[in-house]
């Protein structure tokens, strides 16, 4: 169980995280250790340390994701300035996504989330929470991000905003935002820095947290469909015929559509173009190589159809903002 514990008072602004059943446990627990870490480590920096509290529509025990509890206050009961911090929601798909924002605590949270914003306070959401702010109009003509696995379905039902999925951090204004459900990490390491930019590096030395800028080095292409089952039958076609993937043209001709059509079903589904599918499948299974064998740089562009591994270091640096020996390095050791 975790225990909501509160540093002594500051003049930087609360931070207030909002639990509603179901949420991600890690990203609340997450949370919770980098506010502590921040607390410890404040007062040997000489600088303030961060307030916070945790609160839930309802107050008391709320169950998380796997089964967790989390003690909190009654967010009524919480009406001063400061920081309103929701993490993401555990869903297994768009549809189970909407039924749990249909739900009365869902959009109790999220008036609460909108009112803040229209009075310019701040709001910060992760992963799925940001589709709270969808339905109260509080996103229209923002800049967001979200886990990069619902980005189209925010993109097809809030055309009002700018998505932009592979950005693990978005701030726009008062409204910060964040990528899947750990990128709660960089999303607390981002408001920390309002206490201090070092108070964040020094928490993020001491619980060993990376500096990462996209998300794009984690998106599994099967995952991409949403549900579509065009896109999975092409994910597995492309998968299959590496080292030599098929043109555009030629993945059409084997659907039976022509190439326009194709491109718009992809997108539609996925937000990017068939170039683009294929070029996330080579890279994951090129990652996928990196990491769990030991085969050179320049095997594993051979294996996924690159001429030589320039092409690939490349590709990759311009995706995932990395090298391809940078995921060796992370990979555990053999």
């Amino acid at each position: 169980m975790f225990k909501a514990v509160s540093a002594m008072p500051g003049a930087l602004p609360e931070l207030q995280l909002i639990v509603l059943p179901g949420a991600h446990a890690a990203g609340v627990a997450v949370s919770l250790d980098i506010l502590r870490a921040a607390a410890t480590l404040a007062p040997g920096l000489t600088l303030p340390a961060p307030r916070w509290r945790v609160l839930s529509p309802e107050g008391g025990d709320v169950e998380l994701a796997g089964s967790l509890r989390c003690p909190t206050e009654p967010l009524s009961r919480v009406d001063e300035a400061g920081i309103r911090v929701v993490p993401g929601l555990a869903s297994e798909s768009p549809e189970a996504l909407e039924h749990r924002l249909a739900q009365a605590d869902a959009r109790r949270v999220a008036d609460d989330l909108a009112r803040r914003l229209a009075d310019g306070q701040p709001v910060a959401a992760t992963c799925s929470s940001v589709f709270l702010l969808r339905d109260t109009g509080a996103l229209a003509g923002r800049c967001v991000t979200t886990t990069w696995w619902l980005a189209q379905h925010l993109r097809r039902t809030a055309p009002d905003c700018r998505v932009e999925a592979d950005r693990i951090v978005c701030v726009d204004g008062t409204l910060v935002t964040a990528g899947a459900a750990m990128a709660q990490v960089d999303l607390m390491l981002h408001l920390l820095r309002g206490h201090g930019a070092a108070l964040a590096d020094a928490v993020a030395r001491v619980l060993l947290l990376d500096a990462r800028t996209a998300q794009s080095a984690y998106t599994l292409p099967a995952l991409l469909a949403n549900g579509d089952a065009l896109v999975r039958r092409l994910v597995q076609r492309i998968e299959e015929t590496l080292p030599r993937p098929p043109a555009v043209s030629a993945l059409a001709d084997a659907f039976a559509m022509s190439p326009r059509t194709l491109s718009r079903r992809v997108r539609d589904a996925t937000g990017q173009g068939p170039s683009a599918l294929i070029q996330a499948v080579r890279l994951a299974r090129a990652r996928r190589l990196i990491e769990t064998t030991r085969m050179s740089i320049d095997q594993v562009a051979a294996a996924v159809g690159y001429e030589d591994a320039t092409a690939l270091r490349r590709l990759m640096r311009r995706r995932t903002g990395a090298t391809p020996t940078r995921f060796r390095a992370h990979a555990e050791p053999r």
